[in-house]
């Protein structure tokens, strides 16, 4: 099993997409496993965009990620953040494929609805930004037989 992090951004909050968009990873399998609706401080925005920090363009992207409240989750699956981010698209919505969450709803390159972890690491170090163990609560689902093999789980 592997979990990654899905930050479901101001604007899909504002945009009123967090239930459609959560069940679009739930239909494809993936299990949530924590779930809340926050606000991103500049602190903690700072934290997790660490590598920006410097750029020229970071004072927009806090201003736009502080601007309201997000949900956060954690989902797990096999192979679950590159599914994810599969499922999510590129990160400009005008240039995202159709199917995708960011082609069928994005059309900016910063408002683009959603961030998913890029590999292990940074899942897990997201994932320990935005919950205390306590609040992630892996179970197995009794629907697991009728997703994948058993070899496949």
């Amino acid at each position: 099993m592997e979990r990654t992090l899905v930050l479901f951004k101001p604007d899909c909050v504002q945009r009123k997409l967090v239930g459609r968009l959560l069940a679009r990873f739930e239909d494809k399998g993936l299990n949530v496993i924590a779930l809340k609706l926050m606000r991103v401080t500049p602190e903690l925005a700072k934290v997790h965009y660490a590598e920006h920090v410097k750029k020229d363009w970071y004072p927009r992207l806090e201003a736009f990620i502080t601007a309201g409240p997000l949900v956060a989750a954690v989902v797990e699956a096999p192979e679950a953040i590159r599914v994810v981010r599969d499922m999510v698209g590129a990160t400009n919505g005008l240039k995202a494929a159709a199917g995708t969450i960011r082609g069928d709803f994005g059309s900016s390159h910063q408002m683009n609805l959603i961030h998913a972890s890029d590999g292990p690491d940074s899942a897990r170090r997201e994932i320990d930004i935005f919950f205390k163990s306590d609040e992630i609560h892996a179970y197995e689902p009794t629907i697991i037989p009728w997703l994948r093999a058993e070899d496949e789980r």
